[in-house]
């Protein structure tokens, strides 16, 4: 049987065709699309007619390339760019365009968040997580505050993989491990926060749509869509989840001692767990994973962006940046880069700026400067690796997805500054391959998601790296600097 795979991103929507046999992906295609644009400092915003438009041309050019194998479609799994608010009337219609996971606009929101429940401790008691502007709870309450007519029209609140559900479906519902990152879920209980709720709008509980296992299928995929797709009339559609729960089971961190990082636009961290992990300092976010455990995570905002941004600078294409990187020694000769361009999420700094400290006559030159940056978003990300350690999640394996992992030196960096062997994986597109097994597993019960994922997902050790390379060089002690720059920065109110 084949399962189909779709990942809808904040730059484009990704569809996969997963052989369940022989556990190859088949097909696939991707349609890149943008935020909109000309919108206010801080505002991210799309609507979601972009992804439909995106899934469906993206599902037509993967069916057309299984050509008559397509009647052997039995599954479909959706994943999402996590915390995006969409906003749906009572016709089902959406009301506005969705404010996504990098929308910064909601500063105020937390803030009136915090101040009703006493502070950051209440909410990392209930939901896991601190309440910081990329969730989703604050997201309603700015649509409340700033846009109340259309707040009034508000009949049912959706992420975008839940949109996408209800598009192929009909039917609205939420799986614990995409509706854990709208800061309104308990992650001890997996049920709606009832307190938060209530502080939004006393109705708001009316608008929540059911929530339930991450291993229940939302429904059949609707008899037009199948019609239309010539494909059969009992076609499964699973529960999906975001983006980051479906890469945890497309790179089978579906067991302790696995960690998975992503190097894309944005960075994230984020293992497997038995139990739920609050982190008192709110910088692990306690996300309830897919699989019905959890999912604890750190986020960073600026990966790609800020290495494409030093490239571009420079006019490189890729080969000459990654040489520009590889000849520069470790450390980067004194300079460092705090990479928060676009604000950041670990540490807290929506309003945040990048930094380039340490720099001298001597050390200002390009490779250097590109070395910097390229350290200075890794180190953003072992700061939170770091703060996972101290939780009690020592990884002895950390997988890497997204554009970044492509890089051998960037491999190496991972290395040596995580301290810890970094692998690649065999299939590129980690999120679709997730949701494919996801909905692999949602109809051929006789294995759980979790083993499915571990017998599925092949890991590329041609392309590992151990650390040490560096033996001279100490990313400890700048890991720590660079977060004492950070810290000194931010209480001056410098970044």
């Amino acid at each position: 049987m084949i399962y189909l795979g779709i990942d809808c991103g904040t730059q484009s929507t990704k569809t996969i065709a997963l052989d369940g046999e022989t556990g190859q992906i088949i097909a696939s295609a991707a349609q890149n699309y943008d935020v909109l644009p000309g919108l206010p400092p801080g505002h991210m915003e799309q609507h979601p007619s972009q992804w439909i438009e995106a899934m469906e041309a993206t599902i037509q050019k993967v069916l057309e390339s299984l050509g008559t194998r397509r009647k052997q479609v039995r599954g479909i799994g959706i994943s999402g760019q996590q915390h995006g608010f969409v906003a749906l009337d009572k016709q089902a219609q959406v009301i506005r365009p969705a404010k996504l996971w990098c929308d910064t606009s909601t500063v105020e929101e937390c803030d009136l968040l915090r101040a009703h429940f006493g502070g950051a401790r209440f909410f990392i008691e209930r939901v896991g997580l601190d309440m910081l502007p990329g969730f989703t709870a604050p997201k309603i309450l700015w649509l409340k505050r700033h846009e109340p007519e259309n707040f009034a029209r508000l009949t049912t609140v959706l992420l975008p993989h839940d949109y996408l559900n209800f598009y192929l479906t009909g039917k609205f519902k939420m799986e614990y491990g995409d509706a854990s990152g709208t800061a309104l879920l308990n992650i001890h209980h997996r049920a709606w926060e009832q307190d938060i709720l209530k502080f939004i709008d006393p109705a708001l509980i009316e608008k929540m749509p059911k929530v339930g296992s991450s291993r229940e299928a939302i429904g059949v995929l609707k008899g037009e869509l199948a019609e239309r797709w010539q494909l059969s009339s009992e076609v499964m559609v699973s529960a999906g989840g975001g983006d980051n729960m479906m890469g945890a089971i497309g790179t089978a961190n579906v067991t302790a001692g696995l960690v998975t990082a992503s190097l894309g636009t944005s960075g994230t961290i984020y293992a497997y767990s038995k139990n739920p992990i609050t982190d008192a300092k709110g910088e692990i976010a306690g996300f309830c994973d897919s699989t019905n455990a959890w999912l604890p995570l750190v986020c960073t905002m600026n990966v790609t962006v800020a290495t494409e941004a030093v490239r571009n600078l420079f006019g490189w294409s890729l080969a000459q940046f990654e040489a520009a990187v590889a000849s520069a020694p470790a450390g980067s000769e004194g300079i460092m880069f705090l990479p928060y361009l676009q604000g950041e999420r670990t540490p807290n700094l929506p309003g945040g700026s990048g930094v380039f400290h340490g720099l001298t006559a001597h050390n200002l030159k390009p490779a250097l400067l590109a070395r910097a940056v390229m350290e200075g978003v890794t180190l953003g990300l072992a700061y939170g690796l770091e703060r996972m350690r101290e939780l009690g999640i020592s990884p002895a394996e950390i997988r890497l997805t997204g554009g970044g992992s492509k890089s051998a030196i960037w491999r190496q960096i991972c290395a040596d500054i995580f301290n810890c062997r970094v692998v690649t994986l065999a299939q590129a597109e980690g999120a679709a391959l997730g949701a494919a097994i996801q909905a692999l597993a949602t109809v051929e019960t006789t294995h759980s998601v979790n083993d499915w994922s571990a017998s599925i997902v092949q890991v590329n050790r041609s392309e590992m790296a151990e650390p040490g390379k560096q033996a001279s060089f100490d990313y400890g002690e700048i890991r720590q600097k660079h977060t004492a720059l950070t810290q000194t920065l931010a209480a001056q109110k410098f970044l």
